[in-house]
């Protein structure tokens, strides 16, 4: 059975516990990172699984689970149906897309996203989230019954852009590392290595003020984590505690124009109207976030063995 580990705060001190229903069973020891409790909190963490929870989870504040320093790196456009909707296609597709998140923009699963005030299209992006279990410093080849050597556990994360910086800019870490863009947790499930095919059976779900936006399963991802992992230490070094994010379903609110429309533009458009109608046109989409907005994330197997729990967020403007 899958370990649920969380983060939380309580008097303004953070500590790690152990989820068993609405209650939390708390560590002994003080892991102040994730890669501290990677490398030595097993046995406190196994054992506190085995106790009484005694704390009330609406009696803390959660924080991520997730620490900095840590490396962000993500997976773009990994599922089929978001390809599509963003003007690519996934028969043509041969090769991963990774980028990285600055880990200023790690933030809590509860509470808000602050847009900056020179951004006008805040988009969403739910993703499941791997956390390393060890350093990797070399090209290793990872298959489904040696993942569980490389990945300690899963979390959810939303992938927060600024499509306005990170496209007409063409500045991907900058557009998606404005800080509090990637809300971590709540929970940070252990995963034992019988139990790591699961990954392949998770539904996640994205809703906004209530409105279903996205929804999709794992087992719709283009690369998996066996393979990306793989690919991925032909050219990264990776430590404990870091973090890949592996993707997003469809039903963001960016949407590329049709491929057409899009080689009309170039033609007839110098780069600088281009992007502005780029904009000018997103901007009319109303499921780019605003001020007040309520962003609630989901990722869950359909048994419960594996419940990421619940991001809320809400979304604020920033204050001068």
């Amino acid at each position: 059975m899958a370990t649920h580990l969380a983060r939380y705060a309580q008097a303004g001190r953070p500590r790690w516990g152990v989820v068993r229903g609405e209650r939390l069973a708390p560590l002994e020891g003080d892991y102040p990172t994730t890669a501290a409790l990677i490398q030595a909190g097993e046995g406190d963490w196994r054992a506190a699984a085995r106790r009484s929870p005694s704390v009330e989870l609406a009696s803390v504040t959660l924080l991520s689970p997730v620490t900095a320093p840590a490396r962000v790196i993500c997976q773009g456009a990994n599922y089929r149906q978001h390809m599509i909707e963003s003007g690519l296609d996934p028969d043509a597709k041969r090769f991963n897309m990774f980028f990285e998140k600055s880990d200023a923009s790690i933030g809590p699963p509860v509470g808000s996203i602050v847009r900056p005030p020179h951004v006008r299209l805040l988009d969403y992006e739910l993703e499941l989230a791997l956390v390393f279990r060890k350093a990797i410093s070399k090209p290793v080849t990872v298959t489904t019954n040696t993942l569980h050597e490389h990945v300690f556990g899963v979390t959810m994360a939303n992938d927060v852009s600024a499509r306005d910086v990170q496209l007409p800019e063409t500045q991907f870490f900058k557009g998606k590392s404005y800080r509090g863009f990637c809300p971590l947790g709540p929970y940070l499930a252990v995963l034992e290595p019988d139990e790591i095919r699961s990954l392949d059976q998770l539904t996640l779900t994205l809703k906004v003020n209530d409105t279903l936006r996205q929804s999709d399963s794992t087992a719709n991802l283009v690369y998996k984590p066996a393979e990306t992992i793989t690919e991925l230490s032909t050219f990264s070094d990776l430590s404990p505690g870091d973090v890949l994010l592996t993707g997003t379903p469809a039903g963001c609110a960016l949407r590329a124009p049709p491929r057409a429309v899009r080689k009309l533009m170039q033609l007839v458009l110098s780069e600088p109207q281009l992007w502005a109608t780029f904009v000018r046109m997103q901007a009319k989409r109303p499921e780019y976030l605003r001020p007040g907005d309520v962003v609630r994330g989901t990722i869950s197997s359909s048994d419960g063995a594996i419940d990421l729990g619940e991001q809320r967020l809400t979304v604020e403007g920033a204050t001068a």
